[in-house]
């Protein structure tokens, strides 16, 4: 039976598989990058505010890795997540500001702006590209 950390996939195999994802997405149409590396597309426009550092915001999203394992889906649950946008990791802080409540937006967040070298838990594992298809449902002004 492989380890947790097998399952997880190595550094250096996830490293590679990210590079080839982030590769081919970025030639998707209506893919825009950031100074950071941050891709996304907008799926649907929002009409509502911007969330801000300070705020907290309500929102459906679907979380996946490059092999297509959804590792959280509150589209599917029904219970949409609530955070603090101090407590997302950077990609996403970079990214809800970019959409209005209501708007839907699919991140392509790199392993820099995600968990980096160390992964977490037994989901994400080392230099992980995770990719979000985010609904942006309220912003709570903090």
């Amino acid at each position: 039976m492989p380890s947790k950390k097998l399952n997880k996939g190595s550094s250096g195999q996830n490293r590679k598989a990210s590079d080839n994802y982030l590769e081919k997405y970025r030639q998707k149409p209506d893919v825009v990058e950031t100074d950071t590396g941050l891709l996304y597309r907008v799926l649907e426009e929002g009409n509502g505010r911007s969330p801000a550092a300070s705020d907290t915001v309500v929102v459906n999203q679907r979380i996946q890795l490059v092999n297509g394992k959804v590792i959280g889906d509150t589209y599917q649950d029904g219970v949409p997540d609530t955070f603090s946008m101090r407590e997302a990791i950077a990609g996403i802080q970079e990214g809800l500001p970019l959409i209005k409540e209501g708007g839907r937006c699919e991140f392509v967040v790199p392993p820099e702006l995600a968990w980096g070298r160390k992964g977490v838990g037994n989901k994400i594992g080392p230099n992980a590209v995770l990719i979000f298809d985010v609904r942006l449902l309220e912003v709570i002004l903090g």
